[in-house]
C-alpha cells in the first residue's frame, strides 16, 4: 500500500485543520480508510507543524460535504496541483461572495463546480 498525499501547508492560520484520527472518529471509519480517501482524491491533507490534518470545513453534519470529491476530481483533471486546488477553495470570492469552501455547504455548491471547471485561475 502506497503513502497517502499530503500537501503543504498553503492555507491561512485561520483554517482549523482535523487530525486524520479525529477524522476518522468524525465519518465513522478506521484511519488507514481515511488514508485511502487521501489516495483516491475525496479529500486533501496539509501537514501543519508536524501534525497532518484535513481542513474542517471539507466536513458538515453528514460528513464530507457532498460536492467536495467532485470539485477535486475536476480540478485534478484539469492538472491543478493539491496546493493550488487548496489556494482557491480558500481564497475570498467578491462574485460568490466568500469562498469557494463555504458556498459548498450551501445553494452555490454547483456554481463552484461550475467555475471550477471553467477554469479557476
Amino acid at each position: 500500500m502506497s503513502a497517502f498525499p499530503c500537501s503543504d501547508d498553503v492555507l491561512p492560520e485561520s483554517v482549523a485543520l482535523l487530525p486524520l484520527p479525529e477524522v476518522a472518529d468524525r465519518l465513522g471509519l478506521v484511519v488507514t480508510r481515511v488514508h485511502q480517501m487521501l489516495r483516491d482524491h475525496q479529500l486533501l491533507a496539509v501537514r501543519r507543524d508536524g501534525v497532518i490534518g484535513v481542513p474542517e470545513r471539507f466536513f458538515d453534519d453528514e460528513g464530507v460535504v457532498r460536492f467536495l470529491p467532485g470539485l477535486i476530481t475536476v480540478m485534478k483533471d484539469a492538472k491543478y496541483t493539491d496546493e493550488e486546488i487548496l489556494e482557491w477553495i480558500f481564497t475570498e470570492d467578491e462574485s460568490l461572495p466568500g469562498r469557494p469552501v463555504d458556498a459548498l455547504h450551501g445553494p452555490l455548491a454547483r456554481e463552484v463546480l461550475r467555475r471550477a471547471a471553467a477554469d479557476p485561475f
